[in-house]
């Protein structure tokens, strides 16, 4: 063993603790698999991420993202927050305009946005997407899992843009906000949800609980002051990799906009809001460029640095 950084940083927030947290391991090199996933499992996160130098000449660094099960191809918060570590620790990109993130699924551009506040936030071009119509009979049953009716199921599509998402539109926001999922049941179809509605102008949600708004008023005070007005809300339940429910996540989002943005249920650029049942104030800012690349932004910021035995 020996002694690496560490950073452990809250993605998807300008403040620390309303976003979602990520371990990163800044010096990566001589970790085998177990070694990853072993420590993987100790930080209890829902994915720690292990920084490696790039294999592609292009790539600016290589990142290897585990879950408390396995390693996945790819993740949003887990790219937005390795980016904001690499950067932290001295990165410097080779080229002007992207960082060039290497990872499972290929090569993935970072670019760095301004924002309205003092930071800066980071957004990642959202990969390829894969679409599929859902097994009715699996509908069926995620439904059931969830305790949705039939009509408060607006449409659903199997998205994959390396992870894989059953994704629902529902009928209301109020209808996201109440599940409470039968996780074990979820686990056991081994399907990760994604549920998402669209909020009405002018409607606040009704069930969003008083220590709730608490935390997202403080929230939007600390980030993007109060014009905080998000085009929709996101719940993520991953059951089958550990996670019952993820507070912020950037695959999911991802591919909700190509899929929604591509419909014309959604404008080129919004804000997304997500992990209001856990306390979280997630803001997941989304753009669809005149190419037609979808492009998934947030803030990030350092929650712990320090060194860690490995």
């Amino acid at each position: 063993m020996k002694s690496r950084r560490f950073l452990q940083v809250d993605v998807f927030t300008g403040i620390p603790y309303f976003g979602n947290a990520l371990a990163v391991v800044l010096d990566a090199e001589g970790l085998d698999d177990g070694a990853m996933q072993r420590f993987a499992r100790w930080t209890n996160l829902s994915e720690t991420c292990f920084l490696l130098p790039p294999l592609a000449p292009s790539a600016d660094y290589r990142v290897r993202i585990f879950t408390r099960e396995g390693e996945l191809p790819f993740a949003g918060h887990p790219t937005l927050g390795s980016c904001h570590g690499w950067l932290e620790a001295g990165g410097r990109p080779k080229a002007t305009d992207f960082i060039v993130q290497e990872c499972g699924v290929g090569l993935v551009k970072i670019r760095r946005e301004t924002t309205g506040t003092k930071g800066q936030r980071l957004a990642f071009a959202a990969p390829p997407l894969k679409q599929a119509a859902a097994e009715p009979a699996l509908l069926a049953q995620i439904c059931a899992a969830l305790g949705l009716r039939s009509s408060e199921l607006v449409a659903s599509q199997l998205l994959d843009n390396g992870p894989v998402w059953l994704a629902l539109l529902l009928d209301s926001v109020d209808t996201v906000l109440r599940l409470t999922p039968d996780h074990s049941a979820l686990a056991k179809l081994g399907v990760k949800v994604g549920v998402a509605a669209l909020h009405a102008a002018g409607q606040p949600p009704k069930l969003i609980s008083r220590a709730n708004r608490e935390a997202l008023a403080f929230g939007r005070s600390k980030t993007q002051a109060s014009d905080f007005s998000p085009a929709l809300e996101v719940r993520a339940f991953a059951a089958p990799i550990g996670v019952n429910e993820d507070p912020v996540t950037g695959s999911v989002n991802a591919s909700l906009a190509q899929w929604l943005v591509g419909e014309g249920r959604l404008p080129a650029r919004y804000m997304a809001s997500q992990g209001v049942c856990l306390g979280r104030a997630g803001q997941i800012y989304l753009e669809c460029d005149t190419r037609g690349q979808v492009w998934v932004g947030g803030e990030s910021v350092g929650c712990i640095d320090g060194r860690v035995l490995l």
